[in-house]
């Protein structure tokens, strides 16, 4: 061993690897002082969103035409992308505007990304399924895989590429309806508390957004989009029906065909959206209940796999150790 050699155990130097664990530790301590320092609020993204929505419709009301073309802002990638689409005679108005509001529901306000999801659909089975084939078939990449085998793993690549927006899209919406369930019914009772201190809806929809916005930020943020909506739209009626195209639940278009008649008909605000609030809770109970219910038999397989064979290693282990300890002393 030289002189500058350190201790090592197993062939490996101590000196050495403690100096490269302390190196990492001060890059993990530098890495969460930046994390701390650069942390911003997420309210101010929604915020700005929120005033935007609110400028084009002030803008769509009393701007002049040629204003109003102004303060329509275009993206130059997306109408090369739109173009080209349109020339490839690919793109459709009905697809435009699902995937629209699949963007909405998943709680993306910018309508352009819609031409950028069917730009996805059509690229990127192209891509990755010429560099399944390429590493298949061309490269060889799994020799001991027969034709069947090969086919499928091209085959699933084009069909998973080209839903992958798709996935993405349902798997937002799914987390942003989860989360507005959530906070569905405390905001329902605060409307009913709104509605009977005398507040309008638009204003009782405003309170209930700025008092949620911290704890249900995507409710809050439907909720203070209705506000505004309610506020310049020429009919109320479209503000509610807005807000049920945007939110994928039965219980928020519930809430919106309430709304409606109550406009229409108007019949007591408070008393109806109590009924709601008590039927949400009851239901999220059941939710729960049901969950409670199943986990008995989602529980059954980790307890024969994981938790029976120790039992048996604990219990049958000592007992298989002395009648091993007799045989051998019998012999």
């Amino acid at each position: 061993m030289g002189e500058g050699a350190g201790p090592k155990i197993l062939g490996v130097d101590v000196m050495m690897v403690a100096t490269l664990l302390a190196g990492v530790a001060a890059f993990a301590v530098l890495l969460a002082i930046y994390a701390a320092t650069t942390v911003r609020d997420p309210m101010t993204k929604r915020v700005k969103a929120l005033n935007e929505r609110r400028e084009q419709l002030k803008a769509g009301i009393t701007a002049s035409t040629k204003r109003r073309a102004k303060l329509v802002t275009k993206n130059e990638t997306t109408d090369r992308i739109k173009s080209l689409l349109s020339g490839m005679k690919v793109l459709q108005d009905s697809q435009v505007k699902a995937a629209q509001i699949k963007l909405m529901q998943a709680g993306i306000r910018s309508k352009e990304y819609a031409v950028a999801v069917i730009f996805g659909r059509l690229v990127l089975p192209i891509v990755f399924g010429a560099l399944a084939i390429y590493l298949v078939y061309i490269a060889e990449m799994f020799p001991e895989y027969g034709s069947l085998k090969r086919y499928g793993i091209v085959a699933g690549t084009f069909i998973l590429a080209y839903k992958a927006p798709d996935i993405f899209l349902k798997n937002k919406i799914s987390k942003r309806s989860d989360a507005i369930r959530k906070g569905l019914p405390d905001a329902l009772d605060l409307l009913v508390i709104c509605a009977e201190a005398g507040l309008t809806v638009d204003a009782a929809f405003q309170r209930v957004a700025r008092e949620l916005g911290r704890a249900y930020p995507e409710l809050g943020d439907e909720f203070t989009l209705t506000a505004i909506e309610l506020g310049f739209l020429a009919e109320r009626r479209q503000a509610f029906e807005n807000l049920a195209m945007r939110v994928n639940l039965d219980a928020v278009k519930g809430v919106v065909t309430t709304m409606v008649q109550t406009e229409k008909y108007g019949t007591p605000l408070a008393s109806a959206l109590r009924v709601l609030s008590a039927e949400f809770r009851n239901e999220r109970m059941m939710r729960a209940e049901e969950k409670a219910a199943r986990l008995p038999a989602i529980m059954t397989v980790p307890l024969i796999l994981f938790i029976l064979p120790v039992l048996f290693v604990v219990i049958l282990g000592p007992a298989a150790c002395s009648i091993s300890d007799a045989f051998k002393g019998g012999i």
